[in-house]
């Protein structure tokens, strides 16, 4: 599909607006650029088309409100500078928007809402209740009582943070609600083959119609990287590439583009040749569009335990559908409940899916690398032969 007519057809559209291109270098918000965005977004609505933002910035409007110099380092600070700052960042919303006939609405998130199925559930109903009332949501994460952003989890053998910048956020949010078209719009025109600040050959890397090991490297951020991240902001090119993996997988398209183009979401919808558009599952290249369930197993929740399986066991959770048995384990690391999404990696360590348990940690360690039939004189309350069904586990594209 040509890039004209997935623009022309992207009837539900998440735009994510980051710090370094809202805020001004000299501080404070850059208003005419601001209103330009706004205009930009109202136009898209009135075409007929369902509009949501996912918004930054009430860091630095904070800041700016209580005359700081720099950006604190503590944590109590930021999350003050966020609560001061975000109602005036939406005060601004409301107004301009106001001003174009559109009502908005403010969703302010945190890791819990996203992580818990239930929550995550009504959070959707929410979502598609507000755009068929013809409403705008306006959407941050909550930095005011959240600090998953504020002091992301680093990444280790058995955590894996999903929830850590307003990259990824508006990912999940186009993953939530069907979205046909994600945005993200950063302080540079796309994804390149170098860091052009200092390489003269970086070329602007207009389509990717899939991800390949290749782009994948492209994550690199080591100085004299090809590097995306501006000092005001916090999701550099790895959590741009991380959100639009999973936009794509979820059967999003999603166009990373230069934020601070003059009115560069009507140039972009006018079919104007910016930024680099990353094509979706749907559209033949890569996987099959995966289903809600699976989508929020995969990438909707934090995972802080994995289950290391056997060669076997992969196979046939990989090639033949199968559920995860206990015999095919044969370490457990970390600690979960029932119900909770863990990750599944081989042997070298490598994850590959993810699940939603039957037993908890402890019980798991008792049944690792037994057949099923002997799980009911080891566990009491036994509720399935498995430790993760098939519908309940999420294949990796890894």
């Amino acid at each position: 599909m040509e890039r004209k007519q997935i623009l022309e057809q992207s009837k539900r559209v998440v735009v994510k607006l980051g710090t370094a291109v809202l805020m001004a270098e000299e501080g404070g918000l850059a208003m005419s650029r601001f209103y330009s965005f706004v205009e930009g977004l109202a136009r898209l609505k009135k075409s007929g088309r369902d509009v949501l933002l996912v918004t930054s910035g009430a860091i630095g409007l904070g800041k700016q409100k209580l005359g700081l110099s720099a950006t604190p380092k503590l944590l109590p600070q930021k999350q003050a500078c966020a609560a001061v700052g975000q109602g005036r960042l939406m005060a601004l919303y409301s107004e301009a928007f106001e001003r174009q006939g559109l009502v908005t609405a403010q969703i302010l998130l945190t890791e819990e809402d996203i992580s818990s199925r239930k929550r995550y559930l009504n959070l959707r109903s929410t979502i598609f209740e507000l755009l068929s009332m013809g409403v705008i949501p306006v959407i941050n994460e909550n930095d005011t009582v959240s600090t998953a952003e504020l002091e992301p989890i680093k990444d280790g053998a058995e955590v894996k943070v999903n929830f850590g910048d307003n990259d990824k956020l508006s990912a999940l949010v186009a993953s939530k609600i069907d979205a046909d078209l994600l945005m993200i719009l950063t302080d540079v025109d796309g994804l390149y083959t170098a860091d052009p600040s200092i390489n003269k050959d970086a070329k602007l890397i207009s389509l990717v119609e899939k991800f390949t090991p290749e782009i994948d490297e492209l994550a690199d951020e080591k100085p004299g990287s090809n590097k995306l991240a501006s000092k005001p902001g916090r999701g550099g090119i790895k959590s741009k590439l991380a959100a639009a993996k999973i936009a794509t997988q979820s059967g999003c398209n999603v166009i990373i583009a230069g934020g601070k183009v003059p009115d560069v979401i009507d140039q972009i919808f006018q079919n104007k040749d910016l930024g680099t558009m990353f094509l979706s599952a749907s559209d033949g290249n890569q996987k099959p569009k995966s289903k809600s369930k699976s989508r929020w197993i995969a990438y909707a929740t934090t995972v802080k335990a994995s289950l290391v399986v056997n060669q076997g066991a992969k196979e046939a959770l990989q090639k033949r559908k199968a559920s995860l048995l206990p015999a095919g384990v044969i370490n457990v690391v970390g600690s979960f409940e029932r119900g909770d999404v863990v990750s599944i990696t081989d042997e070298t360590g490598a994850e590959f899916a993810r699940g939603m348990v039957n037993y908890s940690s402890a019980e798991t360690q008792k049944i690792v690398g037994m057949h099923s039939d002997k799980i009911d004189a080891i566990i009491e309350n036994r509720n399935y032969d498995a430790l993760i069904t098939r519908d309940n586990l999420a294949l990796l594209d890894n």
